[in-house]
């Protein structure tokens, strides 16, 4: 056991001096992070055509009814959830059920009939900044397009309707607040696969993994030696994405760091684990990068990071169950800006257990039939 660990400690020392040694490659690991970083949580932009919402009318009366008639029939909106108490607000915000929570006042047509603003409440998940906000635009025009029309129609001057609104976990609504956590998991995906799959085609093409094999090594240490080099690397990219959070973008931290690690580590698990795959069946390092990119693409598109996965059609809605970074980016949303504990993130993570424990099994017996 003893000789098994230092000869895997070997190996691993042997790549990371590979992947440090050339003044590029250490830039390469240090720069992209930083430069997306501030391109995305400058730049970044969202569309939007389906909005989720809740409802909850405490009215019940013609004008409440016409007005969320209104929302439903706009094409836009998609009730997700009717509401009877307050508290059954806080759980479809907080398990991303709805991404709007449209309140409606007890005093609404009485407002209406009197001349005076009734406020409609409007809660939004302030995790996705630009969604929200685009989201509360749309309810806006709505609702103030009801409002002068009613009052119109009944012979009534005054104001239209006002609304309220407050964002949760997002105060501002800063698109950087949505973006910024979400590169944690999407570059640290892009390095460690890249990393994992070069590295056996790297050997091949050095011609040195000849020589790899004739060594005491066996098919298991030469995997877990090319695994946790790339899983150390990505670890070190992800603390870089949340020291340019929080010391550049101000954005505050408000979960547990140990929590988020813990998540990082079972999604770099499943990363290695395709990336492995894709080196086993790689004979250079360019049918290694195009295999990663191939990949990479669908992975983030979809992901949810650049558009919601509600908004997907439900074919590509059920290939995201299989897409670890989903999961990596719904830990680092969670963690970071709501404070999520284990309790809340169980389901992620064992999603991500289930994806490591199918792909890194598969790229062994890959592994071990091209050493044979």
């Amino acid at each position: 056991m003893l000789d098994s660990l230092l000869r895997i400690l070997a190996l691993i020392r042997k790549e990371l001096l590979a992947i440090l040694k050339d003044p590029r490659s250490r830039i390469s690991l240090i720069g992209p992070p930083v430069i997306q970083c501030l391109v995305f949580g400058y730049a970044a932009t969202y569309d939007l055509n389906n909005v989720s919402y809740a409802l909850l009318d405490h009215d019940r009366s013609s004008a409440s009814r016409a007005l969320i008639s209104r929302l439903d029939g706009s094409g836009v909106f998609t009730r997700v959830g009717t509401l009877e108490v307050e508290r059954q607000i806080a759980e479809f915000i907080d398990d991303q059920r709805a991404l709007l929570v449209i309140t409606i006042p007890q005093d609404f047509e009485r407002g209406l009939q009197a001349s005076a603003t009734p406020a409609v409440q409007v809660i939004a998940d302030g995790r996705n900044s630009n969604t929200a906000g685009t989201a509360q635009g749309y309810v806006s025009q709505i609702v103030t397009s009801f409002g002068a029309e009613w009052q119109a129609a009944h012979g009534l001057p005054g104001p239209p309707v006002q609304i309220t609104t407050r964002a949760w976990y997002n105060p501002s609504l800063e698109t950087r607040w949505y973006m910024i956590p979400a590169l944690v998991g999407t570059i640290t995906m892009m390095m460690t696969m890249m990393l994992t799959a070069m590295s056996v085609a790297r050997e091949r093409e050095e011609g040195t993994f000849d020589q790899l094999l004739v060594t005491p090594f066996r098919p298991s240490e030469i995997m877990v030696g090319k695994a946790v080099p790339a899983m150390m690397v990505g670890l070190i990219q992800a603390t870089m994405i949340l020291l340019v959070a929080q010391l550049w973008f101000r954005i505050p931290f408000a979960g547990s760091y140990l929590i988020l690690y813990c998540g990082l580590v079972l999604f770099l698990a499943a990363s290695v684990g395709i990336g492995l795959f894709i080196s086993s069946i790689a004979g250079t390092m360019q049918q290694a990068m195009i295999g990663s990119f191939v990949l990479l693409m669908p992975f983030m598109l979809l992901s949810g990071l650049t558009s919601p996965i509600g908004n997907m059609p439900q074919v590509l809605q059920y290939f995201t169950f299989i897409n670890p970074l989903r999961y990596a980016i719904s830990i680092t949303h969670q963690v970071y800006l709501e404070g999520a504990g284990f309790g809340q993130l169980l389901p992620e993570m064992l999603a991500l257990v289930a994806i490591a424990a199918v792909t890194l099994p598969i790229a062994a017996w890959m592994f071990r039939n091209r050493l044979g």
